[in-house]
C-alpha cells in the first residue's frame, strides 16, 4: 500500500520507475551500453523471486499466528513501510529489502489473523481461498485481454488507490488520538458496501503488478527488478488478504 505515483498505484510498480531501469544505461557523456542478457529481468524469474518472497512471509504468518503479539502486529507494520520506503528510495537494493519486507509483513499478517481467527471460526481460511481466487480471476481476465491496463486504467486505479490509502491514514492516525472515520469499521449495508468498494481497487492493482511483470522484461530492466515487481505483488495480496478479512469479519457480525 504505502505511497502512489501517477503511472501505478503501486509505489514499487510504477511505470516511470520500470522504464528508467531499462536496458541502455548511460555512462557519462554521450557513451551508452546495453545491458547484459544474463543482467535483464524476466517474468518466470521474477515469478520466481515472487515465490520466494511468498514463502518467506509464510514462515513469520505461521510463528506469529500461533504465538500472536501486539509488538509483533506493530513491527510488522512499520517496519513493513519502512522497507517499502526503502526500496522506493534505492530500488538497486530490492535483493536485500524484499526478503526483509516479507519476513516482516508475515508478523503482521499472522497477528492479525490470530486476532480474526479468535473472534470468527474459519475466516482465515476463507479470507485465503478468497484472496487466491481472486488472484486466479484477475490473471484470467488479464491474459484472455477482457481488462486491458492503459493509461487512463492507470490512472483511474491510481486515484482510486491514493483516496483509500489517504483515508486510512486518517483511520490510524484517529486510532492513537481517539476517534474514527465513520462508516470504515461499521458491519451494516453501508460499512459492508464501502469494504466491497475497496476489494474492488485492489484486484484492480492486481492487474497492474501483471503489466509490470510484462514491462519490466520488455524494457529488459535490471535483474534486481525481478525482486522488486516480486516485492510490489506481495503488496497487493496482503492488502487484499486483509481486506477479506474485514469484510467476512462484517459479514459475519451484520
Amino acid at each position: 500500500m504505502g505511497l502512489f505515483n501517477s503511472k501505478s498505484s503501486n509505489p514499487l510498480l510504477n511505470e516511470k520507475a520500470i522504464d528508467k531501469a531499462g536496458s541502455i544505461e548511460s555512462l557519462g557523456g554521450d557513451q551508452l551500453i546495453t545491458r547484459d542478457s544474463n543482467d535483464v529481468t524476466t517474468i518466470s524469474g521474477a515469478i520466481n523471486k515472487t515465490l520466494v518472497l511468498f514463502a518467506l512471509l509464510m514462515v513469520t504468518t505461521f510463528f506469529s499466528y500461533f504465538a500472536p503479539s501486539q509488538m509483533f502486529m506493530y513491527i510488522g507494520l512499520f517496519g513493513g513501510i519502512g522497507a517499502l520506503l526503502l526500496a522506493m528510495w534505492k530500488p538497486h537494493l530490492a535483493p536485500i529489502v524484499a526478503p526483509i519486507y516479507a519476513l516482516l509483513e508475515g508478523l503482521f499478517v499472522g497477528t492479525i489473523s490470530a486476532m480474526y481467527a479468535a473472534a470468527f471460526d474459519g475466516i482465515v481460511l476463507q479470507a485465503v481461498t478468497c484472496t487466491f481466487g481472486t488472484l486466479l480471476a484477475m490473471l484470467v481476465l488479464y491474459r484472455s485481454g477482457l481488462i486491458k491496463v492503459t493509461a487512463k486504467f492507470r490512472a483511474g486505479v491510481m486515484m482510486a488507490t491514493g483516496a483509500i490509502m489517504f483515508v486510512y491514514i486518517i483511520s490510524i492516525i484517529g486510532h492513537f488520538v481517539g476517534f474514527q472515520v465513520p462508516f470504515l469499521h461499521e458491519t451494516g449495508p453501508l460499512g459492508i458496501g464501502i469494504s466491497v468498494v475497496i476489494i474492488a481497487v485492489a484486484s484492480m492493482n492486481l492487474l497492474l503488478d501483471f503489466d509490470m511483470f510484462e514491462r519490466a522484461e520488455k524494457n529488459r530492466s535490471p535483474k534486481y527488478m525481478e525482486w522488486l515487481v516480486g516485492m510490489g505483488l506481495l503488496v497487493t495480496l496482503v492488502w487484499l488478504y486483509i481486506e477479506f478479512l474485514r469484510l467476512l469479519s462484517k459479514l459475519q457480525s451484520d
